[in-house]
C-alpha cells in the first residue's frame, strides 16, 4: 500500500491535479495497486483559509507519505507578507529532494522544432544560485547601496555528488550516455567542483559514456540537435534555463512533465507554472502533470520494489501517448478542441478499456 498526498497548488492547479490524480486511480486499479490518498493544503488557498501558504501540519503530514503530487504555485501574486511565502523551496529542502528529473520528448502527431527527441535533464535543486536555497538564513542576494547587488552562489560537493550519482543511474537504466554541463573555464571553482564530482562518480559507471561540455556551448547544440543528448546533469541554474530550452523544443511548457527526488521520497511536479491567465477555462494542457504522476509510480516502484507501481506508470504513459499521437481528445494548446477535463477522461479511458 502506498501513501501518496494530493496538494492541488495555485490556479490551473485546482484542473490538472485531480485529473492526474483521477489518471493515476485509474491505473492502480488496473493492476491491483494500493494507494491511500492524502489531500493537503498548501498555497493561496492555504493562506486564506488558515492564515499561511506552508502549514506547518501539511509538512509533518507529508513526511509520513511516501510521495506526493504538487500543483503549479502562483506565488508571484501572493500577498506582500511573511506568511504568503512561496512553498517550494521549503519543500524542496525541508525534505532533500536535491535531484529534478525533467524529460522532454517529441511526439511525431505534434508540431515540434525537431522530431526524435527523447533527452532527461537532471537539475540540482537545492543550491545554486537560487537565493531562496542556498542559505540557511537569510538571503543569497543583497543591495550593499543603491546601485549595486550581489548575489552568492554555493555549490558543494556532497550536492553536486548527490545529482551526479542520481543522473548516472538514470543514464544507466536508458541510452548509457550522460552529459555534464557546466563552465568550469569561467567558474574555475564553483563549476570546478561540481565537474570534479561528475568525473569522481562517473569513474564508477564505466558502462556510460561520458562527457562534459560547456552551458554556452551546449545551449546551442541543443537548439540545433538535441537527438545527440540522453541524459544530462547540471547546476540549478543551468538546469532550470536548459529544461525550458529542451520543452520549447518539442512543444512548449504543457509538455514539460517534472519529478523532485530524494533519499527516501519523491514530488511529482509538472514544469510549467500556475498559469493564472487560464485558469477556471478548462483548457489547461494535464499533459505535464499526468506524466509527472507516472514518473512518481515509477520511482515509487523501483524505490520499493513494487512492480504494480511500475507498471501503474507504464499504463499511464502508453495510454497518454497514445491520446496524443491520435489527437482525438486534446486541449486548444496542442491543435485540439478538448478541455482539460475530456483530455484526462480520454486517457483514463484509454486505461480502462484496455487500449493502453
Amino acid at each position: 500500500m502506498l501513501k501518496i498526498g494530493v496538494l492541488n497548488g495555485d490556479d490551473i492547479g485546482h484542473e490538472i491535479v485531480p485529473e492526474t490524480v483521477a489518471v493515476m486511480r485509474a491505473a492502480a486499479e488496473r493492476v491491483g495497486l494500493g494507494i491511500e490518498w492524502e489531500n493537503l493544503p498548501i498555497g493561496r488557498k492555504a493562506y486564506d483559509e488558515l492564515g499561511t501558504s506552508m502549514p506547518g501540519d501539511t509538512l509533518d503530514r507529508l513526511s509520513k507519505l511516501d510521495g506526493w503530487v504538487l500543483g503549479p504555485i502562483g506565488h508571484q501574486a501572493y500577498p506582500k507578507v511573511p506568511a504568503a511565502i512561496n512553498p517550494h523551496p521549503i519543500l524542496r529542502k525541508h525534505f532533500d529532494l536535491y535531484a529534478n528529473i525533467r524529460p522532454a520528448r517529441s511526439y511525431r502527431s505534434l508540431p515540434c522544432v525537431h522530431q526524435d527527441v527523447d533527452l532527461v535533464i537532471v537539475r540540482e535543486n537545492n543550491e545554486g544560485f537560487q537565493p531562496d536555497r542556498n542559505v540557511v538564513a537569510g538571503s543569497g542576494e543583497f543591495r550593499p547601496s543603491e546601485d549595486m547587488t550581489i548575489s552568492v552562489r554555493v555549490i558543494t560537493r556532497q550536492g553536486s555528488s548527490k545529482v551526479a550519482r542520481a543522473a548516472f543511474e538514470l543514464a544507466q537504466a536508458r541510452r548509457k550516455k550522460l552529459t555534464a554541463v557546466h563552465k568550469d573555464t569561467v567558474f574555475k571553482l564553483g563549476c570546478g567542483m561540481f565537474a570534479e564530482e561528475c568525473r569522481r562518480v562517473a569513474a564508477e559507471f564505466p558502462e556510460v559514456e561520458y562527457q562534459e561540455t560547456m552551458v554556452d556551448t551546449f545551449a546551442m547544440r541543443l537548439a540545433m540537435k538535441p537527438q545527440q543528448y540522453d541524459v544530462v546533469v547540471t547546476t540549478n541554474m543551468f538546469g532550470d534555463i536548459l529544461s525550458d530550452e529542451a520543452a520549447g523544443l518539442v512543444g512548449g511548457l504543457g509538455m514539460a512533465p517534472g519529478l523532485c527526488a530524494g533519499p527516501n521520497l519523491a514530488m511529482a511536479q509538472a514544469t510549467h507554472g500556475s498559469a493564472p491567465d487560464i485558469a477556471g477555462k478548462g483548457i489547461a494542457n494535464p499533459f505535464a502533470m499526468i506524466i509527472s504522476g507516472a514518473m512518481l509510480l515509477d520511482w515509487l516502484g523501483r524505490k520499493k520494489q513494487e512492480p504494480k507501481a511500475v507498471a501503474a506508470a507504464e499504463l499511464i504513459k502508453r495510454a497518454t501517448d497514445h491520446v496524443i499521437e491520435t489527437r482525438d481528445q486534446v486541449t486548444p494548446d496542442l491543435g485540439g478542441t478538448a478541455s482539460t477535463s475530456q483530455m484526462g477522461a480520454a486517457i483514463r479511458s484509454q486505461i480502462v478499456s484496455g487500449g493502453a
